[in-house]
Order: structure tokens, then C-alpha cells, then sequence
């Protein structure tokens, strides 16, 4: 009985034992599955609860370290700057602010300019860095692009000493002047003289302010708000009435090709439409003819023509506009749709030019869905081509016209000065 009795104790106490180191070893397995491992820490799991929702919605490029400086979340910008490469973080600058903030726990802020991955060119990457803490282990690197900014703050102050310095010519001219007719009141000749320069330079003012408050405008407006289908031959019209009187002064002839003629006409075609903004599509091309009769020699010709091409997001209209002027160098042409700059500034103070004409041009074509191109040959001439989209909804889709050009065939109108633009309607 007694060694019953015991054998039953001792199997009491084995069984207890048991039980005690089950349970000791199961709360020894959650404690090791909830302790971070080195593989752990690369897993969106170490994240705080919501943090990956935010950075994913982040416009900033995000990365997250942990403490051994291994990336443990980071955003698709923050691999197309090339902040990311190989699970670590590959500046130096921002890895050096991460180990300090993590060492402190304080913000840190700076500004850098990293170099483009994937260029050969010197250009640089202006970006923002700003470092926090997440948490006690890890760190939050946040990076803003600001190269776009940096260029269009760049453009603004060129912009305001461009403006600041032609503003500064006619206005110092004007004093000058007045000067000097104060001084000539006895001498009625020189004051006449004195007068006549004060109506230049008055003019020349007037008319770089209004190119200001253009250009100004087709910046800001939306020409698509009160878009309409526009006649081109009208705007063609318009551009030649504008320009008549300097071209009848120097004798240049203005012929018009390649226009279709109005419905019910002998054209035998629907009028070529162009769906935009009258107002602003009338000054580009204004600026175009002016542009081709300032620049024109005496007794020479400007051409104007439009025709239909086809394009795979649609037909587009072409107007180009050649001169048989002095040509523009092939270093000149990519730059002179930008403002104020000139290929020849005496050239251009003597027929009161602005510097601004073809940057209108250029703006205006950018928001009707077009562009302006330029061809030219120094000593032959120059051809501007304005492409717009085409008021598809006023012509008739079927029409086969022979104002119809394949996309293809991009030859500049008229680029021999001696060559003859189709059916010209000769305009003295």
C-alpha cells in the first residue's frame, strides 16, 4: 500500500514538472518570435501601424533605416532619384544626418545638390533632405526634388532684370531727351528733332509694355475656355493688315498660297479651321509677319501659306511665314524664342524691336496643343511654321482636297528665295 502510494506521488510530480517546463518553454517561444531579428527588420512588419499608408501617399521621396543603416521601406521616387541602391541608402550626406539623428533623436534639415544618375553632363540635383525619428529604432528620411523649383525661381529673376533693363532704355532716353529739349527751346529745329526721337522711344515703351501684359497673359489664361473654330484665312488677313504700312514702306511684297478658300467660293474645299483662342492666335501670327517684315531687305517678299497634314492624334494645320532676309546662324536658332534675346540687337533697336514677339508666338502654340518651328539658311532667309490642331467638327472628314499633305513631307514653305508660292494672292 505504502509503495502504491508513493509510486503515485512521484508520478504526480513528473507530471507537474512537465507541465511546468511546457509551459515555461511555450512563453519562451512567444517572447523569441516577438524579439526583432536582423531578417525581421527589412519586413514592412517593423513599421508603426499606419506609417507605410502615409509614405505611400507621400509627394516627398521616402526612406525608412533601421539601426544598422539597411533600408527597410522606401518609396519608387526615392529609387528613381537614386537615393536607394542595394538595400542601403546611397548619400553619404543624408546617411551621416541618419546615425545623428538616431544618436540624439533631434530633426535635422539640409539642402544638397546631388548629380544626375544616369548623365553624363555636370547637371545637378537640388533636393531637400529632412531627417526624424520613427520610433526608438528606426529614422525617417524624407527628400523633396527642387530642382524645377530652382530653374523656374532662375527664369523669374532673369525674367525681372530682362524687363528691368529694357524698361530702364526708353525710359533713360525719354529723360535724356527732354533734357535736351529743354536746352534747344530757343532752337525750333532741334527740338523737332529732340520730339521726333521722344515719339520713338514713347512707342517703343508703349509697345514693350503690351507684349508684357501678352505674354503675361498667355501664360496665365487657359485659351480652351472660350475656344472656337477660327478662320485662317481670316488670321492671315488680320497678320497682313497689321504689317502693311512698314511693308509698303520698304516695298516688300506679301504674298498669300496655299490657303483653302472660303465654302461656296471657286476654292471648291471648306476653309482651313484652327479650334483656339482669336485673340491669341492673331497675335502669334501677327508676330510672325511683323517679325519677317522688320527683318526683310527692301523690295523683297513675305510669304505666307497654310496647309491640312495629317497627324495620328489628328489633322493639324500648318502656317508658315518666310522672309527673304539675313538668315538666322544655326547657334541662334534654339534660342530665339527665348524672351528678350536677339540675334541682333542693333538690328532690333532700329526697327523697335521687343525681344519678346516670338516668345508670345511660342507660348501660344504650347497651349493650343501645337508648336512653332523655325528653318532658315543665313544670307537666304527664314521660315517659321506654326503646327495648331485643326477644328475637325467644321470640315468635312471625307475631303481630299489638294491642300491635303501627308505628315511626312515637313519641307519648310517656300526656302528658295527665288521659288514662287502656289496661286499667290500678291498684297502691296
Amino acid at each position: 500500500m505504502d509503495v502504491n502510494a508513493a509510486v503515485a506521488a512521484a508520478a504526480a510530480i513528473a507530471g507537474l514538472c512537465t507541465g511546468v517546463i511546457a509551459m515555461l518553454a511555450f512563453r519562451w517561444s512567444e517572447r523569441d518570435q516577438a524579439r526583432p531579428t536582423r531578417t525581421s527588420l527589412h519586413t514592412d512588419a517593423v513599421l508603426p501601424p499606419g506609417v507605410d499608408t502615409v509614405l505611400s501617399v507621400l509627394r516627398s521621396s521616402a526612406v525608412v533605416l533601421d539601426e544598422s543603416d539597411s533600408v527597410v521601406k522606401a518609396s519608387s521616387a526615392a529609387y528613381a532619384l537614386g537615393l536607394v541602391r542595394g538595400g542601403k541608402l546611397a548619400v553619404e550626406p543624408m546617411l551621416h544626418m541618419a546615425r545623428d539623428t538616431r544618436r540624439d533623436g533631434e530633426i535635422r534639415q539640409v539642402e544638397l545638390d546631388l548629380p544626375r544618375r544616369g548623365t553624363g553632363r555636370g547637371e545637378a540635383l537640388a533636393v531637400s533632405a529632412r531627417v526624424a525619428p520613427l520610433g526608438s529604432r528606426l529614422v525617417l528620411l524624407l527628400v523633396e526634388d527642387l530642382t524645377e523649383a530652382r530653374r523656374i525661381e532662375a527664369v523669374r529673376r532673369d525674367f525681372v532684370a530682362n524687363v528691368s533693363h529694357e524698361l530702364k532704355t526708353p525710359v533713360g532716353a525719354l529723360s535724356l531727351l527732354s533734357e535736351a529739349v529743354m536746352g534747344a527751346s530757343d532752337d525750333p529745329e532741334a527740338v523737332e528733332r529732340f520730339a521726333g526721337r521722344m515719339q520713338i522711344e514713347a512707342t517703343r515703351l508703349t509697345n514693350l509694355v503690351q507684349e508684357l501684359i501678352d505674354l503675361s497673359r498667355v501664360q496665365n489664361d487657359d485659351p480652351l475656355e472660350d475656344a472656337e473654330p477660327v478662320r485662317v484665312d481670316e488670321l492671315i488677313a488680320e497678320a497682313i493688315d497689321r504689317s502693311r504700312h512698314p511693308a509698303s514702306t520698304k516695298q516688300i511684297t506679301m504674298a498669300v498660297g496655299g490657303t483653302s478658300q472660303a465654302e461656296g467660293s471657286g476654292g471648291g474645299t471648306a476653309a482651313l479651321h484652327i479650334w483656339g483662342n482669336r485673340g491669341q492666335l492673331a497675335a502669334a501670327l501677327g508676330n510672325l509677319v511683323e517679325n519677317a517684315v522688320n527683318y526683310s531687305p527692301a523690295r523683297t517678299r513675305v510669304g505666307i501659306s497654310a496647309r491640312r497634314v495629317s497627324a495620328p492624334g489628328g489633322d493639324l494645320i500648318e502656317i508658315a511665314v518666310t522672309d527673304q532676309g539675313i538668315g538666322i546662324s544655326e547657334k541662334d536658332r534654339e534660342r530665339v524664342f527665348e524672351r528678350f534675346y536677339r540675334v541682333d540687337p542693333a538690328r532690333s533697336r532700329a526697327t523697335g524691336g521687343t525681344g519678346l514677339g516670338l516668345a508670345i508666338v511660342k507660348h501660344v502654340a504650347a497651349s493650343h496643343g501645337g508648336e512653332v518651328t523655325v528653318w532658315s539658311s543665313e544670307g537666304q532667309g527664314s521660315t517659321f511654321t506654326l503646327r495648331l490642331p485643326e477644328a475637325g467638327a467644321v470640315r468635312d472628314r471625307s475631303s481630299t482636297g489638294p491642300d491635303r499633305v501627308d505628315e511626312d513631307d515637313d519641307r519648310p514653305y517656300d526656302t528658295d528665295p527665288n521659288s514662287e508660292i502656289p496661286a499667290p494672292e500678291v498684297l502691296p
